[in-house]
């Protein structure tokens, strides 16, 4: 009878004790997520922080050994100096942001054209077609570089900006990858009803299928305005005359020939960056929204 009342306390005592280890173990675990999300996010900022401290020293403190991560007092003259200085940012600004415009406005034409007809059209060959084109993707763009130039050189379009822009309404296999993936998660009955309505491809394209995928436009439109604010190497490659560079460009001009104005670059470098962390923040809900859709959806 002892032992008959005994076993049953035994194995509740049991229970609690393999209960509280499970519990220890899962705070363990947690308190390793955070301390590792720590110095990850540690890891991206610093780098950050050390810019705009940068930005706000003078010129000896830049120069200082060993280097110091506070300024003694702040600079704020180095933003104005920096941006009306002997380069022209006004032009390099416009012509950032009129390049940057238009292939914005190409990935979007270029682009949801071919979704919608690998999502929701069926032709012959299309799955190879798709595959195709997906493997585009795994070219490296610097194989492209030298026919590419070749190419431009004979049309005629060296120290233009058609390089930089028109190649950018010939589609963008990722982006176009995104927008199909997307399109394959609105219900076919939705489509199904427009046709028997009598809507024609182009019209539910336009009025069905982008009203309801505004988060992968968003995204799509937030990863091709980060990639052309951002170009480099295209533009070094093609632009030659200076009232025609680029943001980027520009900020590379700071490299003088006996000493470079960190100080200066680093305020530039933090003014231009100011719209992408704008728009950033503004879309970033729908911008995760359409990464998270467009990844884990899709047939």
């Amino acid at each position: 009878m002892l032992l008959e009342t005994a076993r049953p306390a035994t194995r509740r005592a049991h229970h609690d004790l393999t209960a509280a280890q499970a519990e220890r173990i899962r705070r363990i675990r947690r308190t390793g997520a955070y301390l590792l999300l720590i110095v990850a996010t540690a890891v991206f900022v610093l780098p950050f922080l050390w810019m705009v401290t940068t930005s706000l020293k003078s010129d000896a403190e830049n120069l200082a050994f060993p280097p110091q991560f506070l300024p003694d007092s702040f600079h704020f003259e180095n933003y104005a100096k920096g941006w009306s200085g002997n380069l022209p940012f006004n032009s390099f600004l416009l012509n950032s942001v009129l390049i940057t415009a238009l292939s914005m406005v190409g990935n979007l034409i270029s682009c949801v054209l071919p979704a919608y007809a690998f999502a929701r059209l069926r032709a012959r060959a299309s799955g190879v077609m798709f595959s195709l084109m997906l493997a585009t993707m795994m070219i490296p763009r610097e194989i492209t570089l030298v026919p590419k130039y070749i190419m431009f050189a004979q049309l005629g379009w060296v120290d233009s900006y058609l390089p930089l822009v028109v190649p950018e309404f010939f589609g963008v296999a990722l982006y176009i990858f995104l927008l199909r993936q997307f399109f394959t998660t609105i219900p076919q009955e939705v489509i199904d009803a427009a046709r028997i309505d009598g809507a024609s491809e182009l019209r539910i394209l336009w009025r069905i299928m982008l009203p309801l995928s505004k988060p992968a436009i968003a995204s799509i439109m937030l990863f091709s305005f980060v990639g052309n604010w951002n170009q480099y190497l295209e533009s070094v490659i093609y632009l030659r005359t200076t009232e025609k560079f680029t943001i980027p460009l520009g900020l590379a001009m700071f490299s003088g020939q006996y000493a470079t104005q960190y100080n200066q670059m680093m305020a530039v470098a933090l003014i231009t960056l100011m719209p992408v962390l704008i728009l950033f923040f503004i879309a970033q809900k729908t911008f995760i929204r359409g990464v998270t859709l467009t990844g884990i959806a899709g047939r």
